[in-house]
């Protein structure tokens, strides 16, 4: 998988308004109601971390959760980022049926 040019970033976090790109990675903070809430969708985030075989650098204090996404082995951002973004994207922030 190769890294994306900044162009190519750029473009894609169009469809990620949570997510800043800056220092090879793009990032992310989710505030959730509490600390339950937060943990909850860590759990279920390390779900879709461990399926796609790539894992965020994240933190969490008490309610907010801050990610980072990068793939090390090319020093950057990639597709891989992106799937993984839409996967927590997608847990974060559930489409209202």
């Amino acid at each position: 998988m190769s890294k994306l040019s900044e162009n190519d970033i750029e473009k894609r976090l169009l469809q990620f308004p949570e997510w800043e790109y800056y220092e090879d990675a793009i990032h992310a903070e989710f505030e959730f109601e509490n600390f339950k809430d937060c943990f909850s969708a860590m759990s279920r985030i390390a779900f879709e971390c461990e399926a796609l075989n790539h894992h965020p650098e994240w933190t969490n204090v008490y309610n907010v959760l801050t990610i980072t996404l990068t793939t090390h082995s090319e020093k950057g951002v990639t597709a891989k980022d992106f799937k993984l973004a839409e996967a927590i994207e997608s847990i974060v922030e559930p489409e209202d049926d």
